[in-house]
């Protein structure tokens, strides 16, 4: 972009615009914040609001521009923004005593005062970090009153004086720079027409853009580039950079500085200036761990053959980075696991946490059913300003905050209440989530799942609960039917087709156990189980018999999935077995053997000592 396309920003154009109008103005907002001005003709730069404030006024034609603050009083701004030693500007506007008077407030009304009776060339005086001259507006002390008095009474009674070669009406402004409106008193604001509040916003897009190449220019291999890879790098650097200040832009580019990075690595730098962490876990997965997984994720969740495999083609894609579209802030993968309770869901999401890092504890998981009421969004990001727990965060918002890097599985999604779901847009379509204290919290490198048991149930017409698939169906028409339901419900019945639609086609439904997987599952936690015996010294096998009776116990019924066939092996195995263990006092090193199990209002098992054979 050249200089020429250039425009300055709105909150400016209309400050200059209303000088002539108006005697006092109130800036709010992004104060804090560079500013986009013109050094010098063709040159762009970020530079403080009161470097950009003295620089636009001298250029419109002020004679002095002064600034005062509750710390460093009143100094004088050069052409360039710059404070300056001017004891002769000081003293001929008659401030030169004012560093003796006691309070701010009362220092901030001499600077005033000595403003409003200036006579000669215009002068503009700064308040800046205004909001700390009250400590309450809604109950001001005798110095801040007289303050603000005075400031209401100048900007109603002020007039303008010709002034320059082409005798332009001037006042002698005021600019009080507040953090927000609301920090000055409301008598002083409402209703005045002698007063002009401008907001400054956020940099937007165009901002951005117009700023970047002159970042650029501090990086190496930018003047080496050719023009169409420069566009590109910048073009992307201003899209990743969405709601970021220009103090982040300038940041990230000392940050290039400091660790060596070239013009065609500002997206990584972007991504560790979100983030707060210079190591991507994400590229030290090992590829051919990734690449043999199936046989692992296979070993821990039996039967889901088609949600394993879809799941590993996200997973995937998160780690090559196909199908991004080069901003980088979506969350690396986002799935809805949905199905039967006891399939494998919640397995599925720590099993892909333990092939990402190595520990399938160190996801972050929300039970949803907690978030059922309405307002309990505030424990997901934080409560608002003046709430209790304002200053403690949310759970959501710390723990990104502290592992950006992480699986965050929120379990039984459909029990949190529709307010809590719509949190969820901004975190599903942009990666970023704002926090009840303001901050802005990256998603960018988190990969979500989901689950729910939504489609195993629906309401039929009479408003009655019923069945909506079954284990006698066929696993494709399970699918199909459990689709259409979470379709239904989040259109029809939440009225948010939105969070459905930015979820995509990354919906997985889960089968029912079928006998042949449901065999599997049980052997396996049956060895499990014994494992855990040998782990003591205390060896358990069990006969064929016996486990012919124990498969008929667990297995007759399959509807309640893995958990249930867990259940009933608690009840027909480890609960029995503890029972024997104990009664016969067994003893590390002893073997044992399980030889019948009989079925009855409690369970009996048949153990025989295999020590005593040898």
């Amino acid at each position: 972009m050249t200089i020429n396309q250039f425009e300055k920003p709105r909150w400016l154009r209309d400050l200059l615009r209303f000088l002539s109008l108006k005697s006092h103005f109130v800036l709010s907002g992004n104060i804090q914040d560079l500013q986009v001005q013109e050094i010098t003709s063709g040159t762009l730069a970020a530079v403080p609001l009161q470097t950009s404030l003295a620089i636009e006024l001298y250029q419109r034609g002020y004679e002095h521009v002064v600034a005062f603050d509750v710390v460093r009083g009143v100094r004088v701004l050069s052409r360039n923004g710059a404070s300056q030693a001017s004891p002769s500007v000081i003293e001929s506007l008659g401030l030169t005593s004012i560093d003796q008077v006691p309070s701010a407030a009362e220092r901030a009304h001499v600077a005033l005062t000595a403003i409003a009776a200036n006579e000669g060339a215009p002068v503009c005086l700064i308040f800046d970090f205004a909001s700390r001259l009250t400590v309450r507006n809604d109950s001001l002390s005798q110095g801040e009153h007289t303050l603000f008095s005075r400031a209401f009474v100048n900007s109603l009674t002020a007039r303008p004086r010709p002034h320059g070669e082409q005798r332009l009406p001037f006042y002698n402004t005021v600019i009080w720079v507040v953090d927000k409106e609301g920090d000055l008193p409301d008598w002083l604001m409402l209703g005045n027409p002698g007063i002009r509040h401008i907001p400054i916003p956020k940099p937007d897009h165009i901002m951005r853009r117009a700023i970047a190449p002159s970042l650029f220019r501090s990086l190496p291999q930018s003047k080496q580039l050719a023009e169409a890879d420069a566009n590109k790098s910048l073009s992307q650097f201003v899209e990743q950079t969405e709601g970021l200040l220009l103090v982040d832009l300038n940041a990230i580019m000392q940050l290039c500085r400091n660790e060596g990075l070239s013009i065609l690595q500002v997206a990584d730098a972007v991504r560790r200036y979100k983030v707060g962490v210079t190591e991507d876990p994400w590229q030290k997965i090992e590829k051919t761990k990734i690449r043999n997984a199936m046989a692992f994720v296979q070993s821990r969740v039996k039967g889901q053959d088609h949600a394993v495999v879809h799941m590993l083609d996200i997973i995937k894609r998160s780690v090559t980075g196909v199908g991004g579209d080069g901003r980088s802030g979506r969350p690396r993968g986002v799935v809805f696991l949905a199905g039967p309770s006891g399939v494998g869901k919640t397995e599925l999401a720590k099993t892909v946490t333990s092939l990402l890092f190595g520990d399938e504890n160190a996801y972050i998981r929300f039970d949803m059913s907690e978030f059922s009421a309405e307002h309990s969004d505030q424990r997901l990001i934080g409560a608002p300003p003046g709430y209790v727990g304002y200053d403690v965060g949310g759970e959501l918002t710390n723990a990104i905050r502290e592992k950006p890097f992480s699986v965050v599985l929120f379990d039984e999604i459909e029990k949190a209440h529709p307010r809590i779901l719509d949190k969820f847009l901004q975190v599903l379509d942009d990666g970023v989530l704002t926090s009840g204290r303001g901050d802005r919290v990256y998603f960018s490198e988190s990969f979500i799942v989901f689950t729910s048991n939504l489609g195993i149930y629906r309401t039929d017409a009479t408003g009655n609960r019923v069945l909506n698939v079954s284990a006698e169906d066929p696993a494709e028409q399970v699918r199909s039917k459990v689709r259409e339901e979470i379709e239904r419900h989040f259109k029809v019945s939440l009225n948010r087709p939105e969070i459905l639609n930015r979820i995509g086609e990354n919906v997985i439904v889960f089968d029912f156990i079928r006998p042949e997987f449901a065999a599997q599952i049980l052997r396996q936690m049956v060895d499990a189980t014994l494992r855990g015996l040998a782990d003591r010294e205390i060896i358990v096998s069990i006969s064929d018999v016996a486990f012919t009776t124990l498969s008929e116990l667990c297995l007759s019924d399959l509807s309640n999935g893995g958990r249930g066939i867990r259940n009933k092996l608690e009840l027909h195995l480890v609960n029995p077995l503890a029972r024997a263990l104990f009664d016969c006092d067994a003893k590390p090193e002893s073997k044992w053997l399980v030889s019948s199990i009989n079925a009855g209002t409690t369970t009996q098992m048949r153990m025989e000592d295999m020590g005593d054979r040898e």
